[in-house]
């Protein structure tokens, strides 16, 4: 992509409202633009990277049986009530009516949707076990939205719900769901701790958030420092094995890690003391097992093999993509800018053409755009007229991976400039050096 034919409104000053790193970076790298108080829209930049994370999600999903739907947004109040949740959600529901006067609401969550799906749908306990899942914008009115896309009140989230017959099926379920999380996010270059959580209004009495650590974290959380040296499960581990799921649990479990609502003081003060980790936290993901909660009073049922109809037990499982975003930059970022995770980058490289017009810069930097775009390496080719100064500004602002400066002076000599972001090594190479290296 051309940078003068691209849509990327960078920020030269920071607003005086983001007050964490990745509210600052997002607004300045021209990923996001407030439209009210906790709805942003997501421009070119920062949609690239949400597209990214969804792709990764999805893959992990896919990989561990999970079959992705689409609900809507809007639905219908009588569903909620069904539950018993419409007069229990409280204000962060926002309730609308439509011309004949029904009552709806925008989704924050999609428990009793997907229920009603289910039921409509699946009838024997031969078509369990089942978990379905999608990517929606949810809203929330959050009394008090801040710190950008990582708490607002519209935002994207990956929500799954998974459905079987009996208590034991759900916990292979959600051990399913636990350990395709850790690969998820360890995919996308983070670290997440699974901690005992709290269920709050989604309900159940069994639920993990995954947590990573960061000084700009919303609250507080302990653990033991050696679940950070834990492996991530490799691609090819059996969701189908019970046993192995089990045992992947029960390792990352095995030592203390808990939120504040869920922190046991005797138990965290009975870690040696150098190996206790109290820290803010950002959570990335929540998975929560509620049994009959909504199958029972909305008559989810299945027949069992003994003929009889039971109501079938579920679980619930979130990833919010859109705050993942600002997470990353969280855990990846200097004064200079973003630095983003090769997976995640909006493009793999930054190509810089120092003096516009002159013709064996031209012709070099074309060269190099057109190699690299057909060996399918994404180029963001900054082809305007600015000073150097401005262009290598741009660069370090969004992140790239690796940058390439061509300008007369290197290329008298035969050389282009290659620097890779995150450790700030400079190479000096010819170009077709660079572009071996490159298209690695």
């Amino acid at each position: 992509m051309r940078l003068s034919r691209y849509f990327l409104p960078i920020l030269k000053e920071t607003p005086k409202e983001a007050e964490i790193v990745s509210h600052r970076l997002m607004l300045r790298a021209g990923m996001i633009r407030q439209e009210s108080a906790g709805i942003y829209a997501f421009l070119p930049l920062g949609l690239r990277v949400l597209n990214k994370i969804n792709a990764i999600i999805r893959e992990e999903q896919n990989r561990s049986g999970a079959i992705e739907l689409l609900m809507p947004t809007i639905q219908s109040a009588e569903l909620w009530r069904e539950s018993g949740r419409y007069d229990d959600y409280g204000k962060e529901m926002l309730r609308i009516r439509d011309r004949h006067e029904r009552d709806m609401l925008f989704g924050p969550t999609n428990e009793e949707m997907i229920t009603e799906i289910f039921r409509a749908s699946v009838r024997s306990y031969k078509d369990l076990p089942l978990n379905l899942y999608h990517i929606q914008w949810k809203f929330r009115d959050e009394v008090r939205p801040r710190f950008g896309v990582m708490r607002s009140r519209e935002f994207l989230m990956k929500d799954a719900y998974s459905f079987d017959l009996d208590q034991a099926g759900a916990r292979h379920s959600y051990n399913k769901m636990f350990v395709a999380y850790l690969r998820t996010f360890a995919r996308l270059g983070l670290k997440a701790i699974p901690m005992q959580a709290d269920t709050g209004p989604i309900g159940g009495d069994l639920s993990h958030e995954f947590i990573i650590l960061a000084s700009t974290g919303e609250s507080e959380v302990f653990g033991h420092k050696n679940v950070l040296d834990f492996d991530t499960p490799p691609a090819d581990v059996d969701f189908d094995d019970r046993a192995v799921m089990q045992g992947v649990v029960d390792k990352w479990t095995s030592l203390y890690a808990a939120t504040s609502e869920k922190h046991d003081a005797a138990a965290f003060a009975a870690i040696p003391e150098a190996d206790r980790v109290s820290a803010r936290g950002i959570e990335v993901g929540h998975i929560f097992y509620f049994g009959t909660k909504y199958s029972a009073p909305m008559k989810a049922v299945v027949n069992g093999p003994d003929g009889k109809e039971t109501p079938v037990h579920m679980g619930s499982y979130g990833i919010g993509p859109s705050r993942l975003a600002a997470a990353l930059i969280e855990a990846n970022h200097d004064e200079a800018g973003i630095i983003w995770p090769a997976q995640v980058a909006p493009f793999h490289v930054g190509l810089a053409n120092l003096k516009v017009g002159d013709k064996a810069t031209d012709a070099a930097c074309a060269d190099l755009y057109g190699k690299l775009e057909k060996a399918g390496v994404e180029t963001l080719y900054d082809d305007r007229d600015e000073r150097p100064g401005a262009k290598f500004a741009t660069l370090d602002l969004i992140g790239l991976p690796w940058q390439v400066v061509v300008g007369p002076k290197g290329l008298a000599e035969g050389k282009v400039e290659v620097k890779n972001r995150r450790t700030g090594e400079k190479l000096s190479l010819s170009p077709d050096e660079a572009l071996n290296r490159l298209t690695a």
